[in-house]
């Protein structure tokens, strides 16, 4: 999969999710998905190459990491929670879209309670 391709892929996925939007406060080229106000996904570039950052658990984070090349700890973001995916042959479409997932679910976690009653309504 490819840069392009990883970031299409990516960015579909993750805004298929329920009450997700798309905005690019930093720059037209750095994609910014939000569960409400949230951040969960940034789809950019980093050392010159496509990326995307997504958020994680620590614990697996590490795991990532030490199980694929192409992930690294988030550019710009907290290195324990965060992670930087870069496009390459070990990196599939199945791994982005759990990762997009986990990513998800750990910051919906993090709403408050009208939101998440929010969230639950969107789902019926």
């Amino acid at each position: 999969m490819n840069t392009e391709e990883m970031k299409s892929y990516a960015l579909s996925v993750a805004l298929s999710l329920p009450q997700t939007n798309l905005s690019q406060p930093f720059s037209a080229d750095s994609d910014v998905v939000k569960v409400f106000d949230k951040i969960f996904m940034l789809a950019g570039h980093a050392h010159g190459q496509g990326c995307i950052t997504l958020k994680v658990d620590p614990v697996q984070g590490e795991m990532l990491k030490d199980t694929y090349s192409c992930i690294q700890g988030g550019y710009y973001m907290n290195k324990r929670h965060w992670i930087s995916i870069y496009a390459g042959s070990e990196i599939s479409a199945d791994l982005i879209h759990d990762l997009i997932q986990d990513s998800y679910l750990l910051v919906v976690k993090t709403l408050n309670r009208a939101q998440k009653n929010q969230l639950n309504d969107s789902d019926k």
